[in-house]
């Protein structure tokens, strides 16, 4: 194991991780947004653009300078502030926004849940227009529909597919364990993290802490105990065989994690295997980038599979929080606001968006999928397998807010994230031994209260 400076872990803790063929989004597009916006430099009415992200790495938050550069030239008398939230602390930040009326102007990259959860509270402008600049043709089919809302408009759009469960694995580990093949079911899963727990080194990084990573990673274990959440009316199906099957399997697991695992959320869990810690691990594409910069001496043994079923009868579910692109109704400067909104998708400014974190935020736009630009890249080109299987588990990803297709899109799906139950469920039940029955009960209860308030 090679050696990992601490600034480095702890930046991975903190940070959780055809050019001309782009129809619609020339100048002459985004300018019909906004037909009125150029001003001199130094004018007294100068706009100020504010623009929200979760994901905001060292090499995120210098493409997303650059895309503010570009914006800012070809628009003088516009300035663009970039503002970082966080995956667990953005819930309490927006509410505040949205109570005091200071809201950002622009967000990026948080769950598709999330905008629908903020529209059906009137509190969102509808996409139509961004969606209609950046191109509907030039997205791939069906990207927006988890966006549709009940009055035929669009609350977000997005900005990238993540797949965020993806199983890592090494090799290296694997063929010195006698492991000769990728686990596909749980039983295989814990027969190899058994296996290849040894030397210091854990079988899994799951996570266990009172957060939503530990909510949104179990929902996907519910399901590939073949149970849900939500039934397709979204009528409350917590109680029954998936989930007590996956609490029971979820429990088995706890042997195989670090001790920390009780308190792991997204930045713990991805460290926790890029540095080694861990022989399997569980979260999306930015593994490669970390890997690849903080512990290069295992990079050639890093690989992912979809995260293992009960059973092979049971179908994989990948969890896609579908980050979004989405504006607040009383967003300043609204004109602007759109046009930057569709900007952010600029060949230009997006591709090296994209390849900031490669793998990890994949496009959603099948013009810059195929865009030797895009495909230009040494992380991509050296895990062209990984990449693609990640494109598409997340193509057919879903959340808690897009359970399966055909469900009714769940607008309260930010709430009951936000609220920690189903994490709480784990902890009580898991961690502290509580009987499943009566627990899994009394968090039905405390969701179908959500669902009512």
């Amino acid at each position: 194991m090679s050696k990992i400076s601490t600034s480095l872990i702890n930046m991975a803790k903190t940070g959780v991780s055809r050019r001309h063929v782009l129809q619609g989004i020339g100048a002459a597009g985004l300018a019909g947004l906004a037909p009125d916006l150029v001003r001199s430099a130094g004018a007294a009415d100068e706009v100020t653009i504010r623009w929200w992200s979760p994901q905001a790495s060292p090499d995120q938050l210098a493409m997303y300078n650059s895309q503010i550069a570009a914006f800012e030239a070809a628009n003088p008398g516009v300035k663009i502030l970039f503002e970082a939230t966080s995956d667990e602390g953005y819930p309490a930040q927006l509410a505040a926004a949205f109570s005091a009326k200071q809201v950002p102007n622009v967000l990026t990259h948080l769950p598709s849940f999330a905008a629908q959860n903020y529209y059906g509270q009137g509190l969102l402008e509808p996409m139509d227009d961004v969606i209609k600049a950046v191109g509907e043709a030039n997205y791939f089919p069906g990207a927006n529909d988890v966006y549709k809302t009940a009055d035929g408009h669009y609350c977000g759009t997005p900005i990238g597919n993540t797949a965020a469960d993806m199983l890592w694995l090494r090799k290296d580990l694997m063929q010195k364990a006698g492991i000769d093949k990728v686990p596909e079911t749980w039983d295989e899963l814990r027969d190899a993290a058994k296996k290849m727990q040894t030397g210091g080194i854990y079988g899994a990084p799951l996570p266990y802490g009172l957060n939503s990573m530990t909510s949104l990673i179990f929902i996907g274990f519910i399901h590939r105990a073949g149970g849900q959440i939500f039934s397709k009316d979204l009528d409350i199906e917590l109680d029954s065989d998936g989930t007590y099957k996956a609490l029971e399997f979820y429990k088995s697991m706890r042997e195989f994690c670090p001790p920390g695992a009780t308190n792991y959320s997204w930045g713990e869990s991805l460290t926790a295997f890029v540095s080694g810690a861990t022989a399997t691990g569980i979260y999306a594409g930015r593994v490669l980038a970390n890997v690849t910069a903080q512990n290069p001496d295992i990079a050639d043994s890093v690989t992912c599979a979809v995260y293992p079923t009960i059973s092979k009868d049971v179908k994989p579910w990948t969890f896609n929080d579908f980050p979004s692109v989405f504006i607040p109704k009383d967003a300043s400067n609204m004109d602007v606001t759109k046009k930057f909104a569709a900007f952010l998708f600029e060949p230009k400014g997006y591709i090296p968006q994209l390849h900031a974190a490669p793998g990890h935020v994949l496009p959603v736009l099948k013009t810059i999928a195929e865009d030797p630009a895009y495909l230009d890249n040494p992380i991509i080109r050296k895990y062209p397998k990984e990449v693609e299987l990640m494109s598409q588990a997340a193509a057919a990803g879903k959340n808690l807010g897009y359970e399966e297709d055909g469900w009714k899109a769940n607008v309260k799906a930010n709430d009951i994230i936000g609220s920690n139950t189903i994490a709480e469920l784990v902890q009580r039940v898991v961690l502290n031994g509580e009987d499943a029955k009566a627990t899994v009960k009394e968090i039905a209860g405390k969701i179908e209260a959500i669902m009512k308030a």
